[in-house]
């Protein structure tokens, strides 16, 4: 029922903030796509050179092998722009959030070694800066690459195999490094 009700705030304030922005842009980020990650977001224009993204996706696949990485993040941004809003070069300042659910996954770089044989679940919260482009395709299309930067605190319950067995514990791991990564079709309002 908190899902629910997180979820309903954040549709009423994204709906609310389209009726009174400038400019719209929606998106999708096609390299969540093509993970068949479910995806979607809102750019709305404050002033000249500031926008806000709202973004969000949610994965509720389990995937061949026993490997599972259920998620539902949400990801504001704020965004100055040194052209123009929704063109040319921009950076941001963005926090994040989720729950998750994962199991069966080799990470690289060692990165969450325990998640290869074990299940975890739990929620995160953190922030980070980013870089991005965006290149005008046509008078409604533009497309966007952005890159981020940041840290994430993940709270967890660690359960013994991938698909059952015991809660074993429970903890934290603070991440520092890559929190954003994008390439986006965007359609201007």
């Amino acid at each position: 029922m908190k899902k629910k009700r997180i979820l309903s705030l954040c549709m009423g304030l994204f709906f609310s903030t389209l009726l009174y922005s400038q400019m719209v842009g929606i998106k999708t980020n096609v390299v969540m796509d093509a993970l068949r990650i479910i995806n979607v977001g809102a750019e709305i224009g404050l002033s000249k050179k500031m926008t806000l993204d709202l973004y969000a996706n949610y994965n509720p696949w389990e995937y061949k092998e026993l490997q599972m990485m259920k998620m539902l993040a949400l990801q504001p941004e704020l965004r100055y722009w040194f052209c123009d809003r929704f063109n040319g070069h921009f950076v941001g300042a963005h926090i994040h959030g989720g729950v998750y659910q994962a199991a069966g996954i080799d990470m690289p770089f060692g990165i969450w070694p325990d998640l290869k044989d074990h299940r975890f679940k739990g929620h995160f919260y953190g922030m980070g800066v980013s870089y991005g482009y965006q290149w005008i395709l046509s008078k409604r299309w533009n497309l966007e690459g952005n890159i981020g930067f940041g840290y994430a605190r993940v709270k967890y319950e660690q359960f013994e195999c991938k698909t059952c067995g015991d809660k074993v514990g429970e903890g934290h791991k603070n991440y520092v490094g890559p929190t954003k990564a994008a390439l986006s079709l965007i359609y201007v309002f």
